[in-house]
Protein backbone atom coordinates (compact mmCIF):
# COMPACT_ATOMS: atom_id res chain seq x y z
CA UNK A 1 0.00 0.00 0.00
CA UNK A 2 1.31 3.50 -0.94
CA UNK A 3 2.43 5.25 2.28
CA UNK A 4 0.42 8.53 2.70
CA UNK A 5 1.65 10.23 5.87
CA UNK A 6 4.09 10.27 8.34
CA UNK A 7 3.06 10.80 12.12
CA UNK A 8 5.83 11.81 14.47
CA UNK A 9 6.09 11.84 18.21
CA UNK A 10 8.05 15.03 19.33
CA UNK A 11 10.49 14.36 22.54
CA UNK A 12 13.43 12.49 21.71
CA UNK A 13 12.55 11.74 18.29
CA UNK A 14 12.41 15.27 16.33
CA UNK A 15 15.05 16.85 19.26
CA UNK A 16 17.07 15.79 22.12
CA UNK A 17 14.76 17.74 24.32
CA UNK A 18 14.60 15.58 27.41
CA UNK A 19 17.85 17.19 29.07
CA UNK A 20 16.68 20.45 29.15
CA UNK A 21 13.29 19.06 30.41
CA UNK A 22 15.06 17.68 33.54
CA UNK A 23 16.92 21.09 34.22
CA UNK A 24 13.40 22.93 33.37
CA UNK A 25 11.86 20.72 35.95
CA UNK A 26 14.75 21.10 38.82
CA UNK A 27 14.70 24.89 38.32
CA UNK A 28 10.69 24.80 39.04
CA UNK A 29 11.84 22.83 42.10
CA UNK A 30 14.22 25.04 43.25
CA UNK A 31 12.38 27.84 42.37
CA UNK A 32 9.39 26.35 44.67
CA UNK A 33 11.77 25.60 47.45
CA UNK A 34 11.33 22.03 47.35
CA UNK A 35 14.65 20.09 47.98
CA UNK A 36 13.91 17.54 44.72
CA UNK A 37 16.46 16.94 42.23
CA UNK A 38 16.11 14.61 39.20
CA UNK A 39 19.28 13.27 38.07
CA UNK A 40 19.83 11.56 34.93
CA UNK A 41 19.60 8.27 36.46
CA UNK A 42 16.70 8.86 38.07
CA UNK A 43 14.51 10.64 35.33
CA UNK A 44 15.19 8.06 33.05
CA UNK A 45 13.07 5.84 35.15
CA UNK A 46 11.14 8.49 35.73
CA UNK A 47 10.38 8.85 31.71
CA UNK A 48 8.72 5.40 32.14
CA UNK A 49 5.86 7.61 33.23
CA UNK A 50 4.87 9.83 30.11
CA UNK A 51 3.71 13.17 30.48
CA UNK A 52 5.29 15.98 33.02
CA UNK A 53 2.20 16.58 35.16
CA UNK A 54 1.75 12.43 35.77
CA UNK A 55 5.76 12.48 36.23
CA UNK A 56 5.56 15.00 39.26
CA UNK A 57 2.79 13.03 40.68
CA UNK A 58 4.75 9.88 40.42
CA UNK A 59 7.66 11.13 41.97
CA UNK A 60 5.54 12.67 44.78
CA UNK A 61 4.03 9.25 45.84
CA UNK A 62 7.48 7.61 45.94
CA UNK A 63 8.55 10.16 48.27
CA UNK A 64 4.94 10.80 50.07
CA UNK A 65 4.82 14.49 49.38
CA UNK A 66 1.67 16.68 48.76
CA UNK A 67 2.31 18.72 45.89
CA UNK A 68 0.30 20.94 43.80
CA UNK A 69 1.64 19.17 40.33
CA UNK A 70 -0.12 21.68 38.13
CA UNK A 71 1.38 24.92 38.97
CA UNK A 72 4.98 23.44 39.27
CA UNK A 73 4.52 21.92 35.59
CA UNK A 74 2.76 25.05 34.60
CA UNK A 75 6.22 26.90 35.91
CA UNK A 76 8.32 24.09 34.66
CA UNK A 77 7.00 24.43 31.00
CA UNK A 78 7.83 28.46 31.45
CA UNK A 79 11.37 27.70 32.06
CA UNK A 80 11.54 24.94 28.99
CA UNK A 81 10.14 27.34 26.42
CA UNK A 82 12.30 29.65 27.66
CA UNK A 83 15.07 27.61 26.73
CA UNK A 84 13.91 26.35 23.83
CA UNK A 85 12.99 29.69 22.29
CA UNK A 86 16.37 30.79 23.48
CA UNK A 87 17.84 28.30 21.01
CA UNK A 88 18.90 25.47 22.99
CA UNK A 89 18.20 22.83 20.78
CA UNK A 90 18.56 21.24 17.22
CA UNK A 91 16.64 18.72 15.41
CA UNK A 92 18.18 15.14 15.30
CA UNK A 93 20.44 14.26 12.05
CA UNK A 94 17.87 14.02 9.35
CA UNK A 95 14.90 14.80 10.68
CA UNK A 96 14.46 18.30 8.60
CA UNK A 97 15.59 16.31 5.16
CA UNK A 98 12.43 13.71 5.85
CA UNK A 99 10.53 16.38 6.64
CA UNK A 100 11.58 18.43 3.55
CA UNK A 101 11.24 15.17 1.72
CA UNK A 102 7.98 14.10 2.68
CA UNK A 103 6.53 17.83 2.02
CA UNK A 104 8.20 17.70 -2.03
CA UNK A 105 6.64 14.26 -2.48
CA UNK A 106 3.50 15.58 -0.80
CA UNK A 107 3.03 12.91 1.58
CA UNK A 108 1.10 14.40 4.76
CA UNK A 109 3.35 14.88 7.91
CA UNK A 110 1.50 14.75 11.47
CA UNK A 111 2.52 14.84 14.69
CA UNK A 112 1.10 12.61 17.45
CA UNK A 113 3.00 13.74 21.17
CA UNK A 114 2.25 13.80 25.00
CA UNK A 115 3.97 16.58 25.64
CA UNK A 116 2.43 20.10 26.27
CA UNK A 117 1.46 21.99 23.09
CA UNK A 118 3.09 25.23 23.94
CA UNK A 119 6.42 23.37 24.19
CA UNK A 120 5.90 21.93 20.21
CA UNK A 121 5.47 25.21 19.51
CA UNK A 122 8.43 26.40 20.82
CA UNK A 123 10.24 23.74 19.26
CA UNK A 124 9.19 24.00 15.60
CA UNK A 125 9.21 27.49 15.51
CA UNK A 126 12.78 27.81 17.06
CA UNK A 127 13.90 24.76 14.74
CA UNK A 128 12.08 24.72 11.07
CA UNK A 129 10.75 28.70 11.80
CA UNK A 130 7.11 30.15 12.90
CA UNK A 131 5.37 28.88 9.10
CA UNK A 132 6.75 24.92 9.86
CA UNK A 133 3.09 24.65 12.17
CA UNK A 134 1.24 25.03 8.66
CA UNK A 135 3.35 22.13 7.77
CA UNK A 136 1.35 19.91 9.56
CA UNK A 137 -2.11 18.01 8.73
CA UNK A 138 -2.44 16.98 12.55
CA UNK A 139 -0.59 18.06 15.47
CA UNK A 140 -2.12 16.29 18.39
CA UNK A 141 -0.69 16.40 21.87
CA UNK A 142 -1.50 15.70 26.16
CA UNK A 143 -4.02 18.40 26.49
CA UNK A 144 -6.47 16.38 23.84
CA UNK A 145 -6.14 13.19 25.44
CA UNK A 146 -7.56 11.34 28.72
CA UNK A 147 -4.81 8.70 28.31
CA UNK A 148 -1.49 9.34 27.62
CA UNK A 149 1.18 6.95 25.76
CA UNK A 150 1.13 3.94 25.84
CA UNK A 151 -2.25 4.52 25.60
CA UNK A 152 -2.47 4.33 21.67
CA UNK A 153 -5.55 8.02 22.14
CA UNK A 154 -3.09 10.19 20.53
CA UNK A 155 -2.64 8.20 17.52
CA UNK A 156 -6.33 7.32 17.18
CA UNK A 157 -6.66 10.89 16.83
CA UNK A 158 -4.31 12.03 14.53
CA UNK A 159 -5.60 8.74 12.05
CA UNK A 160 -9.08 10.49 12.68
CA UNK A 161 -7.86 13.73 11.79
CA UNK A 162 -5.85 12.60 8.51
CA UNK A 163 -8.74 10.53 7.37
CA UNK A 164 -6.04 7.57 6.20
CA UNK A 165 -6.04 4.03 7.90
CA UNK A 166 -2.69 3.03 9.62
CA UNK A 167 -1.63 0.73 7.10
CA UNK A 168 -1.75 4.20 5.27
CA UNK A 169 1.38 5.72 7.65
CA UNK A 170 4.31 5.65 8.87
CA UNK A 171 5.51 6.27 12.67
CA UNK A 172 8.62 7.23 13.79
CA UNK A 173 8.99 7.42 17.81
CA UNK A 174 12.11 6.87 20.24
CA UNK A 175 10.98 5.54 23.51
CA UNK A 176 8.72 2.28 24.72
CA UNK A 177 6.02 3.67 25.73
CA UNK A 178 5.94 5.44 22.47
CA UNK A 179 5.94 2.27 20.30
CA UNK A 180 3.32 0.55 22.21
CA UNK A 181 1.23 3.29 21.91
CA UNK A 182 1.39 3.40 17.63
CA UNK A 183 1.51 -0.25 17.66
CA UNK A 184 -1.51 -0.23 19.48
CA UNK A 185 -3.23 1.82 16.91
CA UNK A 186 -1.56 0.05 14.26
CA UNK A 187 0.78 1.94 13.02
CA UNK A 188 4.28 0.48 11.21
CA UNK A 189 7.14 1.95 13.62
CA UNK A 190 10.38 3.23 13.18
CA UNK A 191 12.31 3.72 16.34
CA UNK A 192 15.16 6.13 16.12
CA UNK A 193 15.98 5.50 20.69
CA UNK A 194 17.33 8.62 22.03
CA UNK A 195 19.63 9.25 24.71
CA UNK A 196 17.60 7.80 27.38
CA UNK A 197 15.69 5.21 25.98
CA UNK A 198 19.01 3.88 24.27
CA UNK A 199 18.61 0.00 25.80
CA UNK A 200 14.82 -0.08 26.13
CA UNK A 201 12.73 -3.17 24.45
CA UNK A 202 11.49 -2.29 20.91
CA UNK A 203 10.36 -5.49 19.92
CA UNK A 204 7.53 -4.76 17.28
CA UNK A 205 9.07 -1.82 15.48
CA UNK A 206 8.95 -1.70 11.70
CA UNK A 207 12.81 -0.95 11.91
CA UNK A 208 15.25 0.29 15.21
CA UNK A 209 18.15 2.87 13.43
CA UNK A 210 20.36 4.89 14.87
CA UNK A 211 18.75 8.46 13.40
CA UNK A 212 17.27 9.48 10.71
CA UNK A 213 19.72 10.23 8.36
CA UNK A 214 18.81 7.02 5.88
CA UNK A 215 18.79 4.33 4.71
CA UNK A 216 16.08 5.67 2.34
CA UNK A 217 18.09 8.61 1.04
CA UNK A 218 19.59 6.74 -1.54
CA UNK A 219 16.60 5.31 -3.01
CA UNK A 220 17.06 6.66 -6.79
CA UNK A 221 15.82 10.33 -5.40
CA UNK A 222 12.41 8.78 -4.19
CA UNK A 223 11.20 9.09 -0.65
CA UNK A 224 8.42 6.96 -1.34
CA UNK A 225 9.89 4.28 -3.04
CA UNK A 226 12.68 3.92 0.07
CA UNK A 227 10.09 3.96 2.47
CA UNK A 228 8.08 1.73 1.02
CA UNK A 229 10.74 -0.91 0.43
CA UNK A 230 11.24 -0.02 4.64
CA UNK A 231 7.86 -1.26 4.99
CA UNK A 232 7.93 -4.54 4.07
CA UNK A 233 10.64 -5.87 6.02
CA UNK A 234 12.03 -5.46 10.03
CA UNK A 235 16.01 -5.19 10.48
CA UNK A 236 17.85 -3.01 12.75
CA UNK A 237 20.72 -0.66 11.33
CA UNK A 238 21.98 -0.17 14.89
Amino acid sequence: MTIRALVFDVDGTLAETEEIHRAAFNEAFAEAGMGWSWDRELYRDLLRTTGGHERILDYARRVGAVVNPSALHRRKTEIYNERIRGGMVTLRPGVATLLDHARREHLAIAIATTTSRPNVVSLLESTLGPESLGWFASIRTGEDVRAKKPDPEVYHLVLADLALSAAECLCFEDSRPGLLAARAAGLRTIVTPSIYTAGDNFGGALLVIRDLEAPWSSAEGSLQKGLRAIATYRHSYL
